[in-house]
């Protein structure tokens, strides 16, 4: 199925199972759960983090996953999938697709090292960007999927609004795109689509309880009473 997997994932959802990190949710099979309650509920695929994750996820449902390592590096801000034996160990724990961070700052292993060893482990490989010229770099590379999940992360004030402008411009590259990266809402992912996107990740609105609630409770206590 792996070849045939962007046209499989073309205009749909890929869910974002991560819990917050050593919140309530944080457990293998809490993250199994809800990959299966996204599936059920028309996912059309999953982001998940970590290895344990991954394969209670695997075990759960046959649908593709994109897998990703997070990883706090004392030398280098990448965090997502920095390192070759992360790409092995994701792949033999059933990932489908290979996320790594492809921007362009210091890193421990060189991107087209990733990009190799996750295509000769017969995996896709996505590119999460944060900017259209390490999209165009990604893009000539030859990574199958080119996403915009770090726009807005590499530095400075974190935006609230999606970054659809990159979006736009990477629909033009040539690979298929992935939007990422704030579309918590279902109007702003579909108006991904319609930018030129393939396909729509959404993870906080859906999978993480404490920052949706946090999202209604800071509404509320912001009405005078």
């Amino acid at each position: 199925m792996t070849t045939a997997l962007p046209k499989y994932l073309r205009g749909g959802l890929i869910a974002s199972c991560q819990p917050v990190d050593g919140g309530a949710m944080d457990d293998a099979s809490i993250v199994a759960a809800m990959a299966r309650a996204a599936v059920d509920g028309g996912a059309r695929g999953l982001r998940i983090e970590g290895l344990a994750n991954l394969r209670a996820a695997r075990a759960r449902t046959d649908a593709p996953i994109v897998g990703i390592l997070k990883r706090d590096l004392p030398d280098s801000p990448v965090r997502i999938t920095p390192f070759l034996s992360d790409v092995t160990d994701l792949i033999a724990a059933g990932a489908d697709i290979i996320a790594v961070d492809a921007t362009a700052r210091p890193r421990p292993q060189p991107v087209a090292e990733l990009l190799q060893t996750i295509h000769d482990g017969g995996a896709l490989a996505m590119a999460d960007c944060s900017s259209l010229e390490e999209a165009r770099t990604a893009a000539d590379m030859g990574f199958d999927l080119i996403a915009s999940t770090l726009s807005g992360y590499t530095g400075g004030p974190v935006p609230e609004a999606p970054d659809l402008a990159l979006v736009r411009e990477m629909a033009r590259l040539g690979p298929m795109v992935v939007a990422e990266g704030r579309y918590n809402t279902p109007q702003a992912a579909a108006e991904a689509l319609r930018a030129g996107a393939g396909c729509v990740t959404v993870g906080s609105a859906l999978t993480r309880l404490e920052v949706v609630t946090g999202w209604f409770a800071d509404a509320l206590n912001g009405v005078a009473r």
